[in-house]
């Protein structure tokens, strides 16, 4: 007699593909933190260079721009969009940025003359590179919406303009002489011990992580993000300002990363419009690796802090064993392979 037949609830076995669809991302993680572990004093004779509190702080601080722009495009993908666009972004802000604190002095208020030397100086630097982001991601949705294009498209045009824009104002060339209160603060590191410190870096990436984790799970915004992805159509019926709601969606992914350039300003010191190269694949890696669907209507943000840090460490090893720099196009080729292989696996798992 079977189960169901006695009335009694029926269970069912998880299967190893779906058990891998659902935790893989985690597994990986921590066999390559394993690995790492073992290989570092094999292959770099007896020296343990991995599983040091300095390095490991060193890769939460690679990790925490790609976050930050990862967060915003995991929004933007579980929607069902994408922007390509984010490293452009990143360079415009850094040198926009740059220039305005290295140019504009003084500002005037109501009669009164104030000086951007020091902490106001600072903040007007950070303002200028959220405000740039912001207006770049805003753009990014109208195009989208109004002219009605589609998202690989629209971003792939906008990230040849947004680049283009920054090597147009900068010349070519990196912009320094900015006033050092900016690197101070947004480069600055807390320290744990005598011997350790943590970067503010760090410490912005993990806030933002946890107060869009909280929007997308718990919130209207995130129902609404999630509802978008899943049927644009079946939103609209439902009430919901789809073409609104997709621009809004842009602007906050374009507000990030504006964050994420501002810190890698302060970070290297300097507005270069060559920065954020393949810094949109590796958000895109993230995203899909942490459990995001590709095609919408399902977004992680857990998953894809866990992608990052996954990105991170293999830069790291790559650093740590003395491989050549370009082999990282590689590696983060044949990663983001592997991620879209992992979300067809999802997606096949999700339909038993």
């Amino acid at each position: 007699m079977s189960a169901s037949a006695t009335g009694l609830p029926t269970t069912r076995r998880t299967s190893p593909g779906e058990f891998f669809a659902q935790y893989g991302i985690v597994l990986v993680l921590v066999v390559l933190v394993v690995s790492m572990t073992i290989l570092s004093p094999i292959l770099r004779e007896g020296q343990q260079l991995f599983l040091t509190p300095r390095n490991l702080i060193q890769v939460l601080l690679q990790a925490a721009i790609n976050a930050i722009i990862a967060v915003g495009m995991t929004y933007v993908i579980t929607s069902g969009g994408i922007d390509l666009s984010v490293g452009s972004i990143v360079a415009l802000c850094g040198v926009l940025s740059a220039m305005v604190m290295r140019d504009v002095n003084t500002f005037n208020l109501f009669g009164l003359t104030f000086s951007l030397d020091g902490p106001i100086g600072a903040v007007m630097g950070f303002g200028v590179a959220v405000g740039v982001g912001t207006l770049c991601g805003f753009a990014n949705g109208l195009l989208i919406t109004r002219l009605n294009l589609s998202p690989f498209i629209a971003t792939l045009g906008t990230m040849g303009i947004f680049r283009g824009i920054a090597l147009v104002i900068s010349e070519g060339r990196s912009i320094y002489g900015f006033d050092q209160e900016f690197k101070n603060f947004f480069a600055g590191r807390i320290p744990i011990n005598e011997t350790l410190e943590l970067p503010i870096a760090v410490i912005i990436a993990i806030l933002i992580a946890i107060v869009f984790w909280f929007f997308l799970t718990q919130t209207r915004l995130g129902k609404y993000t999630i509802a978008i992805g899943g049927s644009e159509e079946t939103a609209r019926v439902a009430g919901i300002s789809v073409q609104r709601h997709k621009v809004g969606l842009y602007a906050l992914c374009g507000f990030l990363t504006g964050i994420a350039g501002a810190l890698l300003l302060a970070r290297l010191n300097s507005g270069d419009p060559t920065f954020g190269g393949l810094f949109e694949l590796n958000a895109i890696a993230a995203v899909v690796m942490g459990g995001t669907r590709l095609s919408g209507g399902q977004g992680s943000i857990s998953g894809t802090i866990v992608g990052a840090l996954i990105i991170s460490l293999v830069q790291n090893a790559m650093n740590i064993f003395n491989v050549p720099s370009y082999w990282q196009q590689v590696v983060i080729g044949t990663v983001i392979v592997f991620a879209v292989v992992l979300d067809q696996q999802r997606r096949r798992a999700s339909r038993y």
